[in-house]
This record gives structure tokens, C-alpha cells and sequence, in this order.
């Protein structure tokens, strides 16, 4: 953890080492049982131990995201896009004063995707390599039979399983809500509509969530971080040159 080392201690990792792990998430609501914090604190717990399995210096987690989506509903903390992609970006470019030139961002919240798409692109034109892992698309992909398609939904089952793996203390499963969305007659296949969660669902819950078990979260846990470290350790035998943006042709 880079908060936890004096600047000598940094100094010498720096000088032996161009990867660095950066967790980001959000502080927005997850249902009556979930906490404000899920997105940030999945996405620091998960960054945290693939840093440590693979040597990778860990920055601490960005908790506030692109999520104002959620605001109606109490305790949502929201940034706007250009604002979470200028600060995160100026964390990036500070640690390429450093000399890392390979970024993993551990994100935590789908709302900040785009946003750091745009990020990873704009470093890479300026020599620095960012990836971006989510957690829930590599746990769909990595075990498909664990969850059915309506647990996999923001503060539903799998989310909420991978909280009670973590921190049970925070998650009040008797406040567990299951809902159905509600539909649109004009939302048509292919449409994109600027709708916020509350025009969707009461609960926050877009979908079901009382099936969760810290059991299933464990083995989410397990399996993403396995493929988090695999991603780590294969970007810290690449070659730079491979990764940074081309030259003309």
C-alpha cells in the first residue's frame, strides 16, 4: 500500500518497478441492505490482494464515481465525468513521474467505465499503459452458473454475496429486496435512455438480491482475483514499447 510507505520505501520500489494497481469505485446507494461503500470497498479489497500476490505497489481506492444516476436515493456522493477522469488521471500522471508506465485500474462501479475508457486511451498516447478490470464482467464470464441472469444486477445477489464475503457486519440481509423493473413501452431494442435508477425500481435492488450467500461470495472473490493476478503478471513481463500507442505508418 502506497499510503503505508515512507517515501524512501517508495523510492526504491519505483526504481525496480513500472506497475502500479489503482482501485476506484463509488459512494452510492446499493439497497436497504447493502452499504453506500460496496463499489469502493469490493474494489480496494480485490485490488489489494492482487497486490500483494503479485508485489505490485496498491495507490489507496477512490471512493466517490460517475453516479449521479443514483442520487435520488439518500447518501449518493456523486462526481461528474470530467471530474473523476481529471483527478484520476493527474493520480496516473503523478505516478508517471515516478516511472510506471502500467496502470491497472480496479474499478468498482460501471457508471465509471466510459469515463476511464477515455482515460486509458488519452495515457496511452502519452507512453502509459491502463487497463481496466471490472470484477462482475470477469465473474460472469469465469462462473456463469452461479448466479442466474437476475442476481448479477446492481445490488443484487452477487454483489451482495461478495459483501457478506467481506464485511457481513455491513449488510442487513433481512432488508433484502427483490424487485421486478419497471418497463417502458418505447424502450426498444437498440434505444439508450437518459433514465436515473428510481425511474426503474423503489428499492434501488434491480433485481433480486435475498438469494445472496457469503459462501457464493467467496467463490467470486476467489476466482476474480485469480484472474486479476493473471492480468498483473503478464503485464509486468511486457515490453512497453508493445503497449504504448503506435507511431504513423
Amino acid at each position: 500500500m502506497l499510503n503505508e510507505m515512507s517515501w524512501a520505501e517508495a523510492k526504491k520500489y519505483f526504481a525496480e518497478n513500472d506497475v502500479a494497481v489503482f482501485p476506484v469505485g463509488s459512494n452510492e446507494q446499493h439497497g436497504p441492505h447493502n452499504p453506500l461503500g460496496t463499489d469502493h470497498l469490493i474494489a480496494q479489497a480485490l485490488a489489494q490482494e492482487a497486490a500483494k500476490r503479485t508485489g505490485v505497489l496498491c495507490l489507496p481506492v477512490v471512493p466517490f464515481g460517475v453516479s449521479s444516476h443514483h442520487k435520488q436515493f439518500w447518501g449518493t456522493v456523486f462526481v461528474s465525468p470530467d471530474t473523476f477522469k481529471r483527478y484520476v488521471k493527474d493520480a496516473c500522471l503523478s505516478l508517471q513521474y515516478y516511472g510506471v508506465k502500467k496502470i491497472v485500474v480496479v474499478n468498482g462501479h460501471g457508471g465509471n467505465l466510459d469515463t476511464l475508457k477515455l482515460l486509458a486511451r488519452e495515457m496511452r498516447e502519452i507512453g502509459v499503459f491502463v487497463s481496466v478490470f471490472q470484477w462482475w464482467t470477469a465473474a460472469a464470464e469465469l462462473l456463469p452458473d452461479l448466479f442466474k441472469s437476475g442476481e448479477r444486477s446492481h445490488a443484487c445477489a452477487e454483489e451482495t454475496a461478495v459483501n457478506l464475503a467481506l464485511h457481513p457486519n455491513l449488510v442487513t440481509m433481512k432488508d433484502a429486496a427483490d424487485e421486478v423493473l419497471k418497463d417502458y413501452s418505447f424502450e426498444n431494442s437498440g434505444i439508450s435512455l437518459p433514465f436515473d435508477i428510481v425511474d426503474y425500481v423503489s428499492s434501488g435492488v434491480l433485481g433480486k438480491s435475498s438469494t445472496a450467500s457469503a459462501r457464493k461470495g467467496k467463490e467470486v472473490f476467489r476466482a476474480v482475483v485469480d484472474e486479476l493476478v493473471e492480468h498483473i503478471n503478464a503485464l509486468k513481463k511486457a515490453r512497453v514499447k508493445d503497449l504504448v500507442q503506435k507511431p504513423k505508418v
